[in-house]
C-alpha cells in the first residue's frame, strides 16, 4: 500500500472503528441493564413513574446535580412527642369540664378516662388520655399547666423517628418491588411444584410487607397526633376535709343504719299487732263464755259421799 492512499483510507477506518465499539457497548449494556429495565416495568404496571417519594435520593442528586435530595430537602424531622400534666382543683368536676374545653379547642379528643367518685357523689380523682394534633402540643402543654387548675407537676418528651419513618419507607418499595418479581415467576411457573415453592414465598413476603405498612400507620398516627396524659385530683386541703368527713359518715352512718333497723322492726311488730287485734276480740268472745260456763258446772256438782266406817 502506498503511503498517498494512506490518508484516504484514515476516516473510513476510524469510521469502521467507532461503529464496531459502538456495537460491543450496546450489547454490553443490554445485558448488565435487564434489572433497571424490569424495575422500569414494574413502577409502569404501578401506575407510570416513580413518584418523588418512592424515587431513591442518589437518582434526583444524579439528575439534579448541586440540589438536595427530596428528603434532605423539604423532609421535617418526625418527632413523636408525649406529655403529663397532674393537676390540683377543689373541684376536680369543673377541671375536667375545663380541658374537655382546652382539647375540643386543638381540635383533639379525650381518648380514655378513669374518674373515681366519692360517697357524696362528687368527683375526687380523673385520669385523662387526650389526643391532640402535633403543631398544637405546645400550646395545648401551656394551656392545661396555666388555665385549667393548680399544676402540680409536668413533664415532656420526644423521640425523632426521622429515620425510621425513610427505612420504612424503603423497605415497604423493595418488598413491593420483590412481590412483583415473584408473582411474574408464578405466572410463568408450569411444574405443580414449582407453584407450590412461589406461592409460599410469595405469602411470606406479603406478610413481611403487610408489618412494614402495620409500622408506617403507627408512626404517621404517632407523629401526627401526640399524646398527653392528665391526672386530676383534689387540693391537699379538701382531701383531708374529704378523709375527716369519711370518719364521720363511718360512725353516722352506722347510727343511721341502727336507727333504720330499729325502725323498721317496730314498724313490723305494730303491723302485726294490729293484724292480731280483731282476732283478739273474737277469740274473747268466744273464750269468756266458755270460761263462765265452766266455772258453773264445777259449783253446782254435788259432793262426793264419804265411806262409812
Amino acid at each position: 500500500m502506498s503511503s498517498s492512499r494512506l490518508p484516504r483510507r484514515l476516516p473510513a477506518l476510524a469510521a469502521a472503528l467507532l461503529a464496531v465499539t459502538l456495537t460491543a457497548g450496546a450489547c454490553s449494556s443490554s445485558d448488565d441493564g435487564g434489572d433497571s429495565q424490569a424495575t422500569a416495568a414494574d413502577s409502569a404496571a404501578e401506575g407510570g413513574a416513580m413518584s418523588a417519594e418512592d424515587a431513591p435520593a442518589d437518582s434526583v442528586l444524579r439528575d439534579q446535580p448541586g440540589k438536595a435530595a427530596p428528603e434532605q430537602q423539604v423532609q421535617e424531622a418526625l418527632v413523636i412527642r408525649t406529655g403529663t400534666v397532674s393537676l390540683e382543683s377543689d373541684d376536680v368536676a369543673q377541671a375536667r369540664f375545663d380541658v374537655q374545653k382546652v382539647v375540643d379547642r386543638a381540635g383533639g379528643q379525650i381518648t380514655d378516662e378513669e374518674t373515681r367518685t366519692g360517697d357524696d357523689g362528687e368527683v375526687r380523682t380523673s385520669r385523662m388520655v387526650l389526643r391532640v394534633p402535633s403543631d398544637t402540643f405546645e400550646a395545648t402543654m401551656k394551656e392545661l399547666e396555666e388555665e385549667v387548675a393548680e399544676l402540680n407537676d409536668s413533664t415532656r418528651s420526644s423521640e425523632d423517628v426521622t429515620t425510621q419513618v425513610i427505612d420504612n419507607r424503603v423497605r415497604i418499595r423493595v418488598q413491593r418491588a420483590s412481590i412483583r418479581r415473584i408473582e411474574a415467576l408464578l405466572a410463568r411457573a408450569v411444574d405443580i411444584g414449582d407453584v407450590v415453592r412461589i406461592e409460599s414465598e410469595l405469602s411470606q413476603r406479603q406478610s413481611e410487607l403487610n408489618s412494614l405498612l402495620r409500622r408506617r400507620a403507627f408512626l404517621t398516627d404517632q407523629t401526627s397526633m401526640s399524646t398527653i396524659t392528665v391526672h386530676l385530683e383534689r387540693t391537699s386541703e379538701q382531701q383531708a376535709e374529704d378523709e375527716e368527713e369519711d370518719d364521720d359518715a363511718g360512725f353516722l352512718s352506722g347510727l343511721d343504719a341502727g336507727w333504720g333497723a330499729l325502725t323498721a322492726f317496730t314498724v313490723a311488730l305494730v303491723t302485726v299487732v294490729g293484724a292480731l287485734l280483731p282476732w283478739l276480740g273474737v277469740l274473747l268472745a268466744i273464750a269468756v263464755p266458755l270460761w263462765w260456763l265452766r266455772r258453773n258446772r264445777r259449783r253446782r256438782r254435788p259432793a262426793a259421799p264419804t265411806a262409812e266406817a
